[in-house]
């Protein structure tokens, strides 16, 4: 699809959306869109991103933005980053080998899912753009000293190290249309499958998508027996130190709300965190990111990168993101629905309508650089975790 036919259907976020509604199966449109419980986590993410305002000096002048950073030794075209998320290839065919791409073109750094249907290799093979992987801390700890082994052969720079995946949390849109590892097939879902004749039409090209990472230790639509077996709730701090003794490059540490388990990761020597409540898919009712965010960023000053995901839909999310001290954002959902919609083109294309609207929302709001964003462009609702309540609550 070219860039012209993009921009008319595909004008938005939202409209990417709305788009890969229309293209995939209730079931696999709902395991991507829904969240866990009630939802509220996810929603507030949205929510509470719009809660804060923008106060624009007009006559400042930006006739020439940039919005390049630094990000642990790789220079971003935009402030963006692709977020692991799993199982990717339900929506198309090889969308980790696609997305990979599309990131590499940007510019931008992909972060391949522990869950991928395409392997760590031929993600690393497929794509010459920066990556980074994501890993968890299972009870076996040997498979995740794997996955950092295949990494660094594999030519990743970094890894994402998930904390927040203590156990499988219940998603109801998941229960309601039996989206279960291994699929359940019913009247109803089978009705679904078959709903979407181009969905199936693209996915003819390739076989049943299932998390191949993990070999021989599990078999085609063994994930989630795999998953409940080896998440591990009793995961600590000396775990993630183990996981840095044998990791030499950039880890990066996502999960945290926290601002104290913040300063934890700082001092356990990671390179960067990722504040983040899983896009609202683990612990319904948690903070949302963005709320979070300020605490953290005040607890660990300059001493790490800080970064963020949760809700983001359009550029101005990001830049209210980095004027709370974040400095890149990831990208879960959005560039999913670009994939969805048109494979490699259409997540790049996600990609490309955050810069495009971070570019337009900086010339109207005077600021040339990143750097001229802080807090004093926000008008900001009450924050969490001041640092006052902070200290009252180690007196208490």
């Amino acid at each position: 699809m070219d860039a012209a036919a993009l921009r008319r259907r595909f004008y938005s976020i939202r409209a990417l959306r709305e788009a890969a509604r229309a293209r995939l199966p209730r079931m696999v449109f709902d395991m991507v869109d829904g969240a866990a419980g009630d939802e509220i986590t996810m929603r507030r993410n949205e929510a509470a991103l719009a809660e804060i305002e923008f106060v624009p000096k007009l006559l400042s002048g930006a006739a020439r933005r940039d919005q390049t950073v630094e990000l642990l030794g790789v220079k971003l075209p935009s402030p963006i980053i692709v977020g692991p998320t799993g199982l990717a290839g339900l929506l198309w065919p090889h969308a980790e080998i696609a997305t990979a791409r599309a990131a590499a073109r940007f510019g931008t750094i992909y972060t391949t899912s522990h869950a991928s249907t395409s392997t760590i290799e031929e993600i690393g093979a497929a794509s010459s753009g920066p990556k980074w992987m994501q890993v968890f801390l299972f009870k076996d700890r040997g498979v995740t000293a794997e996955f950092a082994e295949r990494a660094k052969a594999a030519g990743y720079r970094g890894l994402v190290l998930t904390v927040d995946n203590q156990v499988t949390a219940g998603r109801d849109r998941d229960l309601k249309n039996n989206m279960a590892f291994p699929l359940r097939l019913t009247a109803r879902n089978a009705l679904d499958l078959l709903s979407r004749p181009g969905w199936l039409w693209r996915m003819r090209r390739t076989p049943l998508p299932t998390a191949v990472n993990y070999g021989e230790r599990m078999k085609i639509g063994a994930f989630g027996a795999l998953m409940a077996e080896q998440l591990d709730p009793a995961v600590c701090w000396r775990d993630v130190e183990w996981l840095r003794g044998i990791w030499e490059g950039p880890l990066v540490i996502k999960g945290l709300l926290h601002p104290d388990e913040a300063v934890g990761a700082q001092q356990r020597g990671a390179d960067a965190i990722v504040v983040s409540n899983h896009g609202g898919r683990q612990l319904d009712g948690a903070i949302a990111s963005i709320a979070a965010l300020p605490a953290v960023v005040e607890a660990v000053g300059d001493k790490l990168p800080v970064l963020i995901d949760g809700g983001f839909r359009r550029g101005i999310d990001v830049l209210k993101a980095l004027a709370l001290g974040a400095r890149a954002v990831l990208l879960g959902r959005p560039h999913l629905w670009g994939v969805a919609c048109a494979g490699e083109d259409g997540a790049y294309w996600a990609l490309d309508l955050f810069r495009r609207e971070i570019d337009r929302a900086m010339a109207l709001g005077g600021w040339d650089t990143l750097q001229a964003l802080d807090r004093h462009v926000l008008s900001l609702p009450p924050l969490p975790f001041s640092a006052d309540c902070r200290a009252k609550g180690r007196r208490d």
